[in-house]
């Protein structure tokens, strides 16, 4: 069996290029008739590729007869999307202010201390990127963070160690949408 991540860690070759391009028009075709069609197809890249890169961007655009500026506007618009390769796994930790009363920042300065990175970077081996949030919707139960996709609530600084050591062993969202697209 074939790892999965390892088409992100090497540059693509013209085949995967043209694979990846008729993937994207798949994508838009499936979803040209939602309504908010561009965000549901940038969503599903997103998921897809761990970001939306340029030419992704440029076949969006030209697929769905929408300039290039609008598709860049919606993509910068909502923070959940990504213009740059980001980490296998993505670790968000909630800044809001009752995540922030409840010692968020600590947090915060745990995981920088541990992945050896600063909020908006990605460590050197592309393993984690490190992101502060304003809001995860879960104030009652700050500090948030949430991990490939899974929320751990009440976190203090101590389970920092561990909540690194599990998502290292959890599939992550660009790894599944690989290891599906392969069955396909």
């Amino acid at each position: 069996m074939t790892q999965p991540t390892a088409a992100l860690d090497r540059e693509p070759s013209y085949a995967q290029k043209q694979t990846d391009q008729e993937n994207i028009l798949r994508i838009v075709e499936k979803h040209q008739e939602d309504r908010g069609g561009c965000i549901a197809v940038l969503g599903e890249i997103q998921s897809r590729y761990g970001y939306l890169s340029e030419e992704a961007l440029r076949t969006v655009s030209e697929a769905m007869g929408l300039s290039l500026v609008d598709i860049y506007g919606v993509a910068t618009f909502y923070r959940s999307f990504s213009l740059q390769p980001r980490g296998k796994h993505l670790v968000s930790v909630c800044l809001g202010t009752a995540c922030h009363v409840r010692g968020a920042r600590l947090v915060v300065e745990e995981f920088q201390r541990q992945l050896g990175i600063k909020p908006g970077e990605t460590t050197p081996d592309k393993e984690f990127t490190l992101e502060t949030v304003n809001c995860l919707g879960a104030c009652a139960l700050g500090p948030i963070v949430v991990t490939n996709g899974y929320y751990s609530s009440n976190v203090t600084p101590t389970q920092v160690k561990k909540i690194l050591s599990r998502a290292r062993q959890e599939p992550t969202q660009v790894e599944d949408s690989l290891a599906k697209a392969s069955y396909s």
